[in-house]
């Protein structure tokens, strides 16, 4: 059956355009339940139970499938993950809608109708002749859908009971909306809202705790007086950004002092780009993250940074006059130039909540089920949630979601959503950080997995079309030891002329990989690899990531050559590109790498290679460093795991070998070839990689550290700042070098991949390069999968696709490729930290050398070389006499009872363990030498008062 529906439509040039939609409807769509007669069960195999047992609820305590309408699936997915909750119907108005308000309950809710053992099933509802409505005249769109979903409950019911009057089946409609509950209850349809149905589950009571609070703006809590304004509507809002009254921005909160944020503002103005929000009634509710509208003070009462730590300890949660008077303690009198634009938030544009890990603060009322829950992110407010299980949660890491904050409360509202495990266990603590850092990490659906070829795999003759075989050549990949993710392999030989040909060949994954299939989604969406100290985080499935895509040697595979013809100089006469197929002769690590340049007595044909490889890679090294490629330094910890508990037993600085110069310079060299060829060929939407040169002010702090060793920095071009680095030597301290180096690094931006049609500024600073993008790494790297594609069209070797010329689109994926990698350092950096924090745990407390890199107005940052840490030294600490400090920013130094500290200088520092707080475990370090008496402490000081938490800890234990 053809429905049709007619709309006019205005076009760009003003014109009128007539589009005509056709809607077919079907008989042929089946319920979804098993030995269903009356329409022969699903097309794909049947997706419900026969007889439902399980949950059983004491409202309805026969067989029956759950219905639910849009907003229970947005509000409650919580509820309908669990595993007590299956045989479900998701009608497809229902799916629809999802799917226009929210993309990431979408996805979970797709998640959910692929497993299996949940019984969902999917049942087009707007497409069966039966359950078809057209809206009616008057009805708008969300009338319609509400009718449209009891209709499909109506028909559920009475299909159902053609299948067998014996069993009693029936559909039962979940909806928190008072109206359509009453409208389905008078057309016969048995429907409850979710908290009635889901407090009847008596077998499920841990059921109650994942309800969301529906409380919102409007629903306050009892009896307490408003805190704050309410949020202007959307409209409102939108009104007053458009006409200047308002400013958009995204709220970000403050680490340090929970009553103090900023908007970063939307847009490419460069004036107030940040402003400033203090104060708890000023922040107006508004969550790290959100998308908020900002009304701009007058310059009258603009504030200047609070330079205050405050964390919000307070359980009483009604004691907004204390909050009052930590306020007070911001404004503190300032000079006039510090003062920054400042403004309150007048309404909330996008809420970006997500589910928050950290651990319940247990309420001192006993029996109580009010609890409070405090995130591990310092930057997330204090969150107020219902449960049961309270002491049974005590001392785990949690995971709580946001359900609303009303006006006169002082913590917003919320609901339990799952136990994760006990706090400081690997396992738990693994997973927190990559919850927090919001990497994906679940196993790969069916559905992904589905795109796999199937094994055994070997290459076919349609394979080898557009591709050189270049099997016969001596190749070998050089990689850290250990690696499985093998992305890239060289050759270098002579040729017939007296050149070199050298290739680096990169595993073809964009050939496993193809655009728009679901292993592709999945693919972009992660965007990366991570790389935690005990665990991968695969961007690609781990058959092709460790397996067909893998240039392991001594097996055939396909690859992604980039071939140079070159003269002894390493200056190159000739470029190619070609898909091929590869049998990489040696997986080499880099010591072994470098042992066979090194060796007199080996001369086969890969240490040959490698050779060539090497004295080319010299060349091309200096060449780069004279056009002001800057060499900077960064400490690299790695940890020696115990090989029976996985525990840290030892912890030391990376080493670098001239083997990973080499291949790092032929990475670089492939990388700004096929940039400059895809840039050739899609000057518009090519997908490059920029690295901008810092503001001046970013390189004070250098300039000023290496003058106090009366050394000098220029930092007016990356050259010039390259060749002072070069020249700032002090024969007396070799180290130094390396510490001018780290705190270069610190100086620097983040680069990021943009598309070329959306940028004039190409420049790379750090690689002193007019174009660079990423092409050596696509197992691990997205962006290098989008680079494989536009170069296979550029050479003829693969057709195109629309999103791949799409400028937007690019754009859209290199705002996620950025986001992605910059959460994927800050989770291995936690990792590190974590594991460090493991190994101070059973090493207990140590004195090590340190250099300081930083002087701050009360503390000192250290670094420890030998193993690669950085920590505080603080000088103030609660409870106990503060020393007489004078802090200089020009020099900077920091002078305390008479001893001055400058950056750089060497100190001797104890480590040891805090565990004062279970959730924020952290590496502590006090001063040893120079001895500051009331500050130092003794060097033979294992049972240090700095110790104290876990001395009384060990006390309780016995």
């Amino acid at each position: 059956m053809l429905k049709s529906k007619t709309f006019l439509k205005k076009t760009r040039a003003g014109g009128v355009m007539k589009i005509v939609r056709e809607h077919y409807l079907r008989d042929d769509i089946g319920c979804g339940a098993p030995g269903c007669a009356a329409c022969g069960g699903t097309h794909g195999g049947p997706a419900l139970e026969p007889l439902p047992q399980d949950p059983a609820s004491s409202l309805w305590p026969r067989p029956h499938y759950l219905l639910p309408d849009t907003n229970v699936l947005l509000h409650q997915i919580d509820i309908l993950e669990d595993p007590a909750i299956r045989n479900v119907i998701v009608l497809q108005t229902v799916l629809q809608e999802v799917r226009n308000r929210s993309a990431p309950v979408y996805k979970r809710i797709r998640d959910v109708t692929n497993n299996q053992e949940k019984h969902f099933y999917t049942f087009t509802n707007e497409h069966h002749r039966e359950t078809y409505v057209e809206q009616e005249q008057g009805e708008n769109a969300n009338d319609r859908n509400d009718r449209a979903i009891r209709v499909a409950a109506k028909w559920y019911n009475e299909h159902l009971k053609k299948m067998s009057a014996e069993n009693q089946l029936q559909v039962i409609f979940i909806t928190n909306d008072r109206k359509n509950k009453e409208k389905a209850v008078e057309e016969g349809i048995p429907a409850f809202t979710c908290e009635e149905y889901v407090k009847s589950l008596t077998a499920n009571p841990e059921l109650i705790d994942r309800l969301a609070c529906l409380s919102e703006e409007g629903k306050e809590i009892e009896s307490g007086k408003i805190i704050f304004s309410e949020h202007l509507p959307l409209s409102k809002l939108q009104q007053g950004i458009k006409s200047g009254i308002y400013l958009q921005g995204t709220f970000r909160a403050s680490r340090e002092n929970y009553l103090e944020a900023t908007a970063w503002i939307h847009g490419d103005t460069e004036e107030n780009k940040e402003i400033i929000l203090q104060g708890l009634k000023h922040l107006n509710r508004a969550v790290h993250e959100d998308i908020v509208a900002v009304e701009l003070f007058p310059k009258s009462q603009w504030v200047a940074p609070s330079s205050v730590v405050l964390q919000d300890e307070g359980q009483n949660e009604d004691n907004v006059e204390k909050e009052e008077e930590r306020e007070r303690m911001l404004k503190t009198a300032v000079n006039e130039k510090m003062l920054k634009p400042t403004g309150r938030v007048v309404g909330i544009i996008k809420r970006n909540w997500r589910p928050y890990c950290g651990m319940l603060s247990k309420s001192d009322i006993k029996e109580s089920r009010r609890h409070l829950f405090t995130p591990a992110d310092k930057r997330i407010p204090r969150i107020r949630i219902e449960t049961r299980q309270a002491s049974t949660l005590e001392g785990r890491r949690i995971i709580v979601a946001i359900d609303g904050w009303p006006r006169n409360s002082r913590y917003p509202n919320g609901h339990f959503v799952r136990n994760l495990g006990d706090v400081g266990e690997k396992e738990t603590e693994t997973e927190v950080l990559l919850l927090e850092h919001d990497v994906p990490h679940q196993p790969f659906s069916q559905a992904v997995l589905s795109f796999l070829p199937k094994m055994p795999w070997s290459i076919t003759e349609k394979d080898m079309k557009n591709r050189e075989d270049l099997r016969h050549l001596c190749v070998c990949s050089v990689d850290p030891p250990g690696c499985t993710d093998i992305d890239d392999a060289l050759h270098c030989r002579e040729l017939k002329n007296g050149n070199l040909e050298v290739g680096v060949h990169i595993a073809d994954v964009s050939h496993f990989i193809r655009p728009g299939n679901a292993l592709d989604q999945e693919s972009a969406r992660r965007g990366t690899t991570v790389y935690l100290c005990e665990k991968r985080i695969d961007m690609v499935p781990e058959l092709l990531s460790s397996n067909l895509c893998s240039l392991r040697c001594n097996v055939d595979r396909l690859a992604f050559s980039c071939i140079w013809e070159m003269n002894r100089n390493a200056e190159i006469l000739k470029t190619r590109f070609t898909k091929s197929v590869i049998n990489s002769k040696a997986s080499l690590t880099y010591a072994e790498a470098q042992m066979r340049i090194d060796s007199a007595t080996v001369n086969d044909d890969i240490t040959i290679s490698l050779r060539g490889l090497n004295k080319l890679a010299k060349i091309l090294k200096k060449g780069r460093i004279e056009k002001g490629a800057l060499t900077l330094s960064s400490p690299e910890i790695r940890f020696h795991m115990d090989s029976e508990t996985h525990d840290p037993i030892d912890l030391q600085t990376k080493e670098l070998r001239e083997t990973n110069s080499m291949v790092e310079e032929f990475m670089l060299l492939a990388n700004i070839s096929v940039a400059k060829k895809i840039h050739e060929e899609f000057s518009e939407h090519a997908l490059l990689r920029k690295h901008p040169a810092p503001p001046p002010s970013n390189y004070e702090i250098l300039v000023k550290a290496a003058k106090s060793k009366n050394l000098e920095i220029k930092t007016d071009t990356a050259k010039s700042l390259a060749q002072s680095l070069d020249q700032a030597e002090s024969p007396a301290f070799p180290y130094l070098n390396t510490l001018l180096r780290i705190l270069a690094t610190r100086c620097m931006m983040q680069a990021v991949y943009f598309c070329s049609g959306m940028d004039n500024d190409f420049h790379h600073y750090g690689l002193a390069s007019p174009i660079y993008t990423h092409f050596t790494s696509p197992i691990r790297r997205y962006a290098d999968i989008i680079v494989h594609r536009l170069l296979a069209v550029a050479i003829g070797a693969d057709c195109t696709y629309p999103e791949l010329t799409d400028k937007h689109k690019l754009a859209d994926i290199c705002k996620n490729l950025n986001f992605r990698h910059k959460m994927a350092q800050y989770a291995q950096r936690a990792s590190v930290a974590f594991h460090t924090q493991l190994f101070f745990k059973s090493k207990g407390i140590v004195s090590e050398e340190a250099y300081i890199l930083f002087v701050r107005k009360n503390a000192i940052v250290v670094l420890i070389p030998k193993y690669g840490l950085e920590g505080t030294v603080f000088f103030e600490e609660k409870d106990k006499p503060k020393p007489h400090l004078i802090y200089d920013d020009e020099i900077p130094s920091l002078k305390i009872e008479g001893i001055v500290f400058h950056v750089f200088d060497k100190v001797k520092v104890k480590i040891m363990l805090d565990s004062s707080n279970l959730q924020h475990q952290k590496i502590r370090m006090a001063l040893v030498e120079p001895q500051i008496p009331g500050i130092s402490i003794p060097t033979d000081s294992s049972n240090a008062d700095l110790n104290e938490p876990e001395k009384k800890k060990k006390k309780l234990e016995k």
